[in-house]
This record gives C-alpha cells, sequence and structure tokens, in this order.
C-alpha cells in the first residue's frame, strides 16, 4: 500500500540512487519539469539504464508530455525494461492519450497526471480509457496556473472530483499532489490531513524530510484502530446492520471502511 512517492531529477542519477534508500514507498523518477532541454536525452538515458534491473522498490518515471519533443523518446526507451513499475503521463487532457500510450507501450502500468481545466472536466472519461491506466492525480501547479486560483481551497471542486473519476472507474485512491515549500512541515502536515479528508491516499514528495509527515498523516490513530477493531468484532457477532452501545451505525460500508483502518495499520505493524 503505496503512501508515499518521492520524486528525483532524472538526469542526475546519484539522486536517484539516493532516493532509492531514503523510506519512500516508491520513487518517481522526473524526465519533465525537473529535466532542462539541455539535459533531456541524458535523464532518459540515464533512467533506462537504471531500469534494465529491478531496483529495491518500485521506480515509476515521469516522461515529457506526449506533445512535446521527447515524450515519444521517453516511451520507446523506457516502456518494455525490466524495472519499470509505471510510467506517469503529464498534461493528459482527453482519454485518447491514454489509449495511444497503452497500444504503443504494450500494458505497461499508467498513471495520468490532470494539469487542465479539460483534464479535470473529462477525469473519468480517462479514468477508464484502457485496463492499462491503474491511477489518477492532479497536477496542481499547472491547474493553478490554469484556472488562475490563488487560494488552497480554490482546487477543492477538483480534488473532489478526481477523487470521485477514480473511485468510479474502480481505481486505487488518488495521491496528493507535491506540497512545494519543503520546510515548512507543520503546513504540510494541515495540508496531509484535509487531503485524507477529501478522500485521497498518500502523497508525492520533493524532498525526504517531507516523507515522515506525510505517512503520519495517512496512517490511522491508535483510536481509529480501536473503532475499526470493535466495527469488525461487532459485525462478526452479528451480521447484518446494527447499532454499537455509544450510537454508532454499523453497515457493510463501515465494516469495508474499517478493513481499509486495519489494512493501513498491518502497513505500520510489517515495517
Amino acid at each position: 500500500m503505496i503512501l508515499t512517492w518521492l520524486y528525483a531529477p532524472g538526469d542526475r542519477p546519484e539522486v536517484v540512487a539516493k532516493a532509492l534508500g531514503c523510506g519512500a514507498d516508491a520513487v518517481i523518477v522526473d524526465l519533465e519539469d525537473a529535466v532542462p532541454a539541455s539535459r533531456k536525452e541524458y535523464a532518459r538515458a540515464a533512467t533506462a539504464e537504471l531500469l534494465t534491473e529491478r531496483p529495491p522498490l518500485p521506480v515509476h518515471v515521469r516522461v515529457n508530455a506526449l506533445g512535446s519533443p521527447w515524450g515519444g523518446a521517453d516511451l520507446t526507451a523506457l516502456g518494455g525494461l525490466q524495472g519499470l513499475a509505471g510510467l506517469r503521463l503529464p498534461k493528459i487532457s482527453a482519454p485518447g492519450q491514454i489509449t495511444a500510450v497503452a497500444d504503443r507501450t504494450g500494458g505497461v502500468s499508467l498513471h495520468a497526471l490532470l494539469e487542465s481545466a479539460v483534464g479535470v472536466e473529462r477525469a473519468y472519461e480517462i479514468a477508464r480509457a484502457h485496463p492499462a491506466l491503474r491511477g489518477l492525480s492532479l497536477g496542481e501547479a499547472d491547474l493553478r496556473a490554469d484556472l488562475a486560483v490563488s487560494a488552497e481551497t480554490g482546487l477543492d471542486w477538483c480534488r473532489s472530483r478526481v477523487v470521485v473519476a477514480a473511485r468510479a472507474a474502480g481505481l486505487t485512491p488518488p495521491a496528493q499532489s507535491v506540497f512545494p515549500d519543503i520546510r515548512n512541515l507543520e503546513s504540510l502536515a494541515v495540508s496531509c490531513a484535509r487531503g485524507r479528508s477529501l478522500g485521497f491516499l498518500g502523497r508525492a514528495a520533493i524532498h525526504p524530510r517531507q516523507l515522515p509527515v506525510i505517512e503520519r498523516a495517512y496512517l490511522p490513530a491508535p483510536e481509529e484502530v480501536d473503532a475499526a477493531v470493535e466495527v469488525l468484532s461487532a459485525a462478526r457477532a452479528t451480521p447484518g446492520a446494527l447499532a454499537l452501545p455509544d450510537g454508532r451505525f454499523v453497515d457493510p460500508a463501515v465494516v469495508a471502511a474499517a478493513h481499509r483502518t486495519l489494512a493501513l495499520a498491518a502497513r505500520t505493524a510489517a515495517r
């Protein structure tokens, strides 16, 4: 169960190597925004070399936009590599982009980044475009610019939209977009708590110091675990809908939520 995704620039193999040992659940090698045009080819070659063997944890690659001068070459170089866990596709705005990449890459797991008003409006169509699409999330920096949004709450509708679209299409809950201020960990924690309340699961990070904050925010508190155990015990004893002594009503949806809570708690125990 992935809660933390750590970005690393593809043109700095030493940083990618360090990222693999920083405690993230998965690493995203970035060939797009983090790499200047003059180093795109080097970044692609270095990433392809890394992924000729399977790394110690899942590695996804954010390729360049499909309409850019580099996107097609990224797909050709990376699509069949043994160590590639998935491709993250930026600036997706139509389901046809997903089917085109899926046909070209032959079953590689795909993840769509919605970074425009058009992409958000088509979120559900994109989410169900092809079985190879395994995830959906927002690219909030570009989306803010597209919508001319300044307030933090200005993207809440878009956030809820992508959560609903992913759920409706049977995908895993989206991870939150990156928090750009790597020093302000208190605000990061507040932002993660809000994201969790909206239905997100986990978050992408741009610095290792953000990882423990994200993980703490998304793991259940002890009282949540206790409540989940109580729900499941009651459900086993009395199948069907029932009310607990404290007035909480238990039905299949509540039981499913309790199972998710305990699955997250088990993740901590496994570590």
